[in-house]
C-alpha cells in the first residue's frame, strides 16, 4: 500500500512539475514577445508545447509571434490548434480571420468572422469583417458591418474612421468627413483619421485644410511616413515643389523602399530644374516596381 501511494505521489509530482514548467516557458515567451523579440519568444513557446501539447495558450501566443514575423501560414496552423481546444472562443476565430486576411485569403477570413459573430456578437469583429469587405470591394457590405460596430459601441473611434473610408469609396465625401470628425473627437490621437480626413478635404479641393490635417498627423506621430508623403502631394498641388521634395525625402527616410515617393520626388525635382537627380529618382522608383516611372523617364530623361 505504501509503495503504491509513493508511486502515485511520484507520478503526480512529475506531471505537476511538467505543467508548471510549461506555464513558466509561456511566461518567459510572453516576456520576450513584449520586448518584440518574436523569434526568441517562439523558442520558449516551442518548449512549453513540447512539455504540454495541450497548452492552448502556448499555441495561441506562438501564433501571435509568427504573425508578427509575417509567417501567416505558421500562425494559422497554431490558431487552428488553439481553436480545436477551445472551439467556442469567438475571439479566436476573429484572430484567425485577421491572419487569413493578412495572408490574402479574404473568403477564408470572412468565414471566420461569420463564425465569431454567430458565437458572440462583438463590435470589433464587425469592424474586422467590414474592413475585409472594403478590401474586396463590397463597400455596401462594409458600411453595414461598420454601422453594426458603431451601434454596439458608439465610442469606437476606429469604426467611425473605417466607415468614413467606406463612404469615401461610395463618393459620400461630406458623410466621410463627418465620420472622420467623430473618430478624431473620440480619439484626438487617431493619426489615420487625420490622414483620411485630409484626403477627403483634398477631394473637395480644400488643399490647405488637407495640409492642416497632415501637419496634425505628423505632430502626433513624426515617424508616420505616409503623413509626409500625402503632405508632399498637397505641396505639389500648391506648386511648393521644394517643400514637396522635403516631405517625399522624409517619407523615403522612414520607408526606404517607398517607390511612389521616389517617383513623385523625381517629378518635383525635374519641375525645379534638377533633371539629373530627378531622373535618378524615377529610375529608383521603376527599380522598386513603380512601372509608370519608365514612361516619365522616356518623357523627361532621354
Amino acid at each position: 500500500m505504501k509503495k503504491s501511494l509513493f508511486l502515485f505521489i511520484a507520478i503526480y509530482s512529475i506531471i505537476h512539475s511538467y505543467g508548471q514548467s510549461s506555464a513558466e516557458f509561456v511566461k518567459r515567451g510572453i516576456a520576450q514577445y513584449d520586448r518584440k523579440d518574436y523569434s526568441g519568444a517562439i523558442k520558449y513557446f516551442d518548449k512549453a508545447i513540447a512539455i504540454n501539447p495541450k497548452n492552448s495558450n502556448a499555441y495561441n501566443m506562438r501564433g501571435f509571434a509568427k504573425r508578427n514575423l509575417h509567417d501567416y501560414r505558421g500562425a494559422i496552423e497554431d490558431f487552428n490548434k488553439t481553436i480545436a481546444m477551445t472551439p467556442l472562443d469567438a475571439s479566436m476565430y476573429d484572430i484567425r480571420g485577421q491572419t487569413k486576411s493578412d495572408n490574402g485569403d479574404y473568403p477564408g477570413a470572412m468565414k471566420d468572422f461569420d463564425i465569431s459573430i454567430n458565437i458572440k456578437n462583438q463590435d470589433f469583429v464587425h469592424y474586422d469583417r467590414g474592413k475585409c469587405k472594403l478590401i474586396v470591394g463590397d463597400r455596401q457590405g462594409a458600411l453595414a458591418d461598420l454601422d453594426s460596430a458603431i451601434s454596439l459601441n458608439p465610442k469606437y473611434s476606429d469604426a467611425y474612421n473605417m466607415r468614413g473610408s467606406a463612404k469615401t469609396f461610395l463618393q459620400d465625401t461630406l458623410g466621410a468627413i463627418n465620420d472622420f470628425n467623430e473618430a478624431i473627437f473620440l480619439d484626438s490621437k487617431n493619426v489615420i483619421a487625420y490622414i483620411n480626413r485630409g484626403g477627403a478635404k483634398k477631394d473637395l479641393q480644400d488643399f490647405r485644410g488637407a495640409m492642416e490635417d497632415y501637419n496634425k498627423a505628423i505632430e502626433i506621430d513624426p515617424q508616420y511616413a505616409n503623413a509626409y508623403f500625402f503632405r508632399g502631394i498637397e505641396k505639389d498641388e500648391l506648386h511648393d515643389y521644394r517643400g514637396a521634395i522635403n516631405d517625399y525625402s522624409k517619407s523615403i527616410e522612414i520607408i526606404p523602399e517607398h517607390e511612389e515617393a521616389y517617383y513623385r520626388r523625381g517629378l518635383a525635382k525635374i519641375k525645379i530644374g534638377q533633371k539629373d537627380s530627378g531622373c535618378l529618382d524615377l529610375s529608383k522608383a521603376g527599380e522598386l516596381g513603380y512601372s509608370d516611372a519608365y514612361n516619365q523617364i522616356r518623357n523627361f530623361c532621354n
